[in-house]
């Protein structure tokens, strides 16, 4: 007897194949391209800062006559990592305490001054926790989650204000998709946060992407309580 041949596949026409062709040469290309953009995007606004006020005979586009991408960002990065060091020691941190009296006695100036290096210095600083952990709330109802990032466990007038309430509250910052550079400060009872083992770097990825770059995960399930780092963690 002949061999059962089974139903043939359905052939694939060609202009099917041209566009599987281009979607998969789109996937390829478009970020890279978007890469390259966005990071010569920054080079050129770092540049546009930073080299008008570069001397002329300091500049190397003065002796080459063209125009040499990245250069103000060096000297940027140079200058700050050089303000850096003089800030670390006696004199330097003499100037620095000199200008920022000037600074904290002028109105409204010292304000702005004083909020923005704040900021800076609780999400530099090295033993820093502030948006390196990732969690997720129900939001905006129950049985509805949503993906933030911790900033820190409540402080100041607010944490005395929540233990008077029997409550251990922190701030989370829950951000939008796909652009996660605004949203909402959210303080959350410590005990309906829940844990995640993705990076901030991923999560981002998942935020931008609606949902689509979902992170693999090898790890167990980490109970709802925050790490001992906040103070808060159940035993």
């Amino acid at each position: 007897m002949d061999p059962i041949v089974g139903d043939k596949p359905p052939r694939i026409s060609i202009a099917t194949r041209l566009r599987n062709n281009f979607l998969a040469g789109l996937i390829i290309c478009a970020p890279i391209a978007i890469t390259i953009w966005l990071t010569f995007a920054f080079i050129d606004w770092a540049d546009s800062w930073v080299t008008p006020y570069i001397p002329q005979r300091y500049n190397p586009e003065y002796y080459f006559n063209i125009a040499i991408p990245g250069t103000g960002l060096v000297v940027a990065v140079v200058f700050i990592t050089i303000i850096g060091f003089l800030g670390k020691n006696l004199i330097g941190r003499s100037i620095v305490n000199f200008g920022e009296s000037i600074l904290n006695r002028t109105p409204l100036v010292r304000t702005l001054y004083k909020s923005i290096k704040q900021i800076f210095e609780t999400v530099l600083k090295d033993q820093s926790t502030s948006f390196k952990k990732v969690g997720l709330i129900e939001f905006p109802q129950a049985g509805t989650w949503a993906l933030v990032f911790i900033a820190a466990e409540a402080q100041g007038e607010l944490a005395e204000r929540f233990d008077a309430l029997g409550q251990k509250m922190v701030a989370v910052f829950l951000p939008p998709t796909p652009v996660p550079t605004a949203g909402f400060l959210l303080f959350v009872p410590s005990d309906k946060l829940i844990l995640l083992d993705m990076t901030p770097e991923e999560a981002a990825r998942l935020l931008i992407s609606g949902g689509l770059i979902v992170p693999e995960h090898h790890g167990k399930v980490m109970p709802p309580v925050l790490p001992a780092a906040f103070g808060t963690a159940k035993r």
